[in-house]
């Protein structure tokens, strides 16, 4: 015959801590997932605020945006998107500022690629105070090589021109491009490239078919730097160009008149701006949260 154990007060008042330590613990956990959330909250309203008031006052008059405060439009217009697109000037920096980011992009990486493997696979002499030098022309800001670049390309016809900003661009952009690519390749083992040349495959066949799609996150990464720095850089782009590639950084300044500043306009531009960071984000998002986890960056 068997029974259930006696419950002694001692084992009693055990069951009664245990329980009282898990309520506490669910307790804790519930506190800190409310406080998580109440942070996150504070800090995406601190982040879309601002982007949120650029599209509201898009959508306003420069009347309405002088005169009165107000969160969403009171006299809704699409005047301001209208007057962008059909004015040439407006819609033309857009498609220079997209010209001569797409440029750098292509040779940056195409450049930044075989060097960075070069880095990764080989040792010579000077490897790494030539690494350390391309890394200097980041820490240099853009105005030091402001006036050569300007000189240089006045005297050789390319002032004016997407490929003068473009190659403008590449002394920031390489250096950068190589440094996160030199990453990502360190960390495919070199056992990969050995075995590949033992299957008969070139060097060319190798690095286009096997080691670019390893390393594919990285590219993801690189290419959304890359797109950035271009895109919002305005020193360079600016100063090299006069009429024909005036990027729309450039063009946004001239809202500015002695009869005051059109808001409306300058509002949309700044809404027009940010979509194509977006796209670029969005094809890219998959890579990018893979090689921030993987990649030296």
């Amino acid at each position: 015959m068997t029974g259930s154990l006696p419950t002694t007060p001692a084992s009693v008042r055990q069951q009664a801590a245990a329980a009282a330590a898990k309520r506490r613990q669910r307790a804790r956990s519930s506190t800190t997932r409310w406080r998580r959330r109440i942070l996150l909250g504070l800090y995406l309203t601190f982040v879309l605020l601002p982007i949120y008031w650029l599209l509201n006052i898009s959508f306003q008059t420069n009347s309405e945006i002088l005169g009165s405060f107000s969160f969403w439009p009171q006299q809704f217009t699409l005047g301001n998107y209208i007057g962008i697109f059909t004015d040439a000037n407006w819609y033309m920096g857009y498609a220079n500022s997209l010209a001569y980011v797409l440029m750098n992009m292509l040779i940056s990486i195409s450049v930044a690629l075989p060097a960075a493997y070069a880095f990764s696979r080989f040792t010579f002499i000077g490897d790494k105070h030539l690494f350390f030098w391309l890394l200097t022309n980041l820490m240099a800001p853009p105005a030091v090589f402001l006036l050569p670049y300007f000189q240089l390309y006045y005297s050789v016809g390319l002032f004016d021109t997407h490929v003068a900003v473009a190659l403008a661009h590449c002394l920031f952009n390489i250096p950068l491009a190589v440094w996160i690519l030199e990453g990502f390749m360190s960390s495919v083992p070199k056992e990969v490239d050995e075995t590949a040349y033992i299957d008969g495959y070139s060097f060319p066949a190798f690095f286009v078919k096997i080691f670019l799609p390893m390393i594919r996150s990285g590219i993801g990464v690189t290419l959304f730097f890359l797109f950035m720095f271009s895109w919002v850089e305005l020193l360079l782009s600016r100063t090299l160009t006069a009429t024909n590639a005036q990027p729309i950084a450039s063009i946004m300044t001239r809202t500015s008149t002695a009869s005051g500043i059109d808001w409306g306009t300058l509002a949309a531009a700044g809404v027009l701006t940010i979509i194509p960071g977006i796209v670029v984000v969005y094809f890219v998002r998959n890579h990018i949260a893979k090689g921030f986890a993987l990649g030296r960056t």
